[in-house]
């Protein structure tokens, strides 16, 4: 019966091989504490090695440079050693047979100064969020980032294209470019964060020209059957994003430009907060485009089993992103595959150093025993 599920089924489309359609979706989890802010096969090796039965492992956002972070103890990827560090990872997972990807990061204006030595954060323009930034000592809050020069911007392309360079070192099987969630590159969409006059502001075509130069930069370093994209077309009143009129077409035209290249994925989120009295949004995502999209499409927010099951069965999704089941349920895909119940996550451990909370949940065999 099982075997019957949806979920449960193998997938293939071009160099994407899954023995299931179940993702593990990126999470922060801010393990990486240590000086060089890399991960290690003790932690984020096993961590990522118990969860290996996914069909695909995409990983915790990872910061493209030192300008990119925003978040306290997360793991870069354009450092040696955090080649190195993430070269253990994708060992762990690849001995069991798991598929990983590296979530590209740059958070914008969600960082703070005190992780840039006082200097304030990179965005498109110099638009406070009015949110709060997770630093090294607690939350604060943001400040008015500066907006980037042109010599900046092309600075963070290229950056991508270095994380993207080293992910390949590192063994990883491609790269998700996070474009999604109030971070950089959605900050740089939205016509209510970025009212830049150049090139990169203005018309739809421009304030989405950084993500298309991204993705030409990262084809020169790696195959374009590897690189995924993530958005989130219908966030709104989170890190100070605010939905309009030009929203959704914005994403209507990003996802229809999408289909001239032959990507890996696109990685999409249903809403994360109630939109349905916003007449400008969309609030069923998956189904909106779907039929747009010609390529593979993961769908993300709020799944579960039979959720997860009936939205492939609708034909509205090739694949499932789980996030916090993943984070409580290791063996997620074999409590799926016996109907079993799961164990309840611990959200006061989200984002704490250590293996509690991280390694210390229990597998199906061990509830049993």
């Amino acid at each position: 019966m099982s075997k019957e599920q949806a979920l449960l089924q193998s997938y293939t489309s071009g160099s994407l091989k899954l023995k299931n359609r179940v993702v593990m979706a990126p999470m922060t989890r801010s393990r990486a504490d240590n000086p060089e802010k890399a991960p290690s096969r003790a932690l984020q090796g096993e961590y990522y090695k118990q969860r290996a039965s996914a069909g695909l492992i995409i990983t915790e956002g990872s910061q493209i440079s030192p300008r990119a972070v925003g978040y306290v103890n997360t793991p870069g990827i354009h450092s040696q050693a955090q080649v190195e560090g993430w070269k253990e990872v994708t060992q762990a997972v690849h001995d069991e047979g798991g598929k990983i990807f590296i979530q590209l990061w740059h958070v914008g204006r969600i960082s703070h100064p005190d992780f840039h030595d006082g200097e304030l954060p990179l965005a498109p323009s110099a638009i406070n969020p009015d949110a709060k930034s997770f630093t090294p000592e607690g939350f604060k809050e943001t400040v008015t980032p500066k907006a980037m020069s042109i010599e900046e911007i092309k600075e963070t392309i290229q950056d991508f294209k270095n994380a993207a360079r080293n992910a390949m070192e590192a063994g990883f099987d491609g790269v998700e470019i996070h474009s999604s969630n109030g971070y950089l590159l959605h900050q740089f969409f939205s016509s209510t964060s970025n009212i830049r006059t150049d090139a990169y502001g203005g018309s739809i075509e421009n304030r989405t020209r950084i993500l298309f130069e991204i993705i030409d930069a990262i084809k020169e370093v790696m195959p374009e059957d590897r690189i995924g994209l993530r958005l989130n077309p219908s966030l709104h009143g989170i890190f100070g994003m605010e939905m309009n009129e030009e929203s959704i077409p914005t994403f209507d035209y990003i996802v229809n430009k999408l289909n001239a290249y032959d990507l890996a994925y696109l990685h999409l989120s249903e809403p994360f907060t109630d939109v349905s009295s916003l007449p400008f949004a969309e609030t069923q995502i998956a189904k909106r485009y779907r039929p747009i999209y010609k390529g593979t499409l993961i769908i993300n927010a709020n799944f579960d089993q039979e959720k997860g099951n009936a939205v492939i069965e609708a034909g509205n999704a090739d694949l499932v992103a789980f996030g916090k089941p993943y984070v409580s349920n290791p063996d997620l895909v074999e409590r799926f595959e016996q109907n079993a119940p799961l164990n309840e996550w611990d959200s006061n451990t989200f984002y704490t150093p250590g293996v509690k909370g991280y390694l210390d949940y229990p597998v199906l065999e061990e509830v049993v025993s």
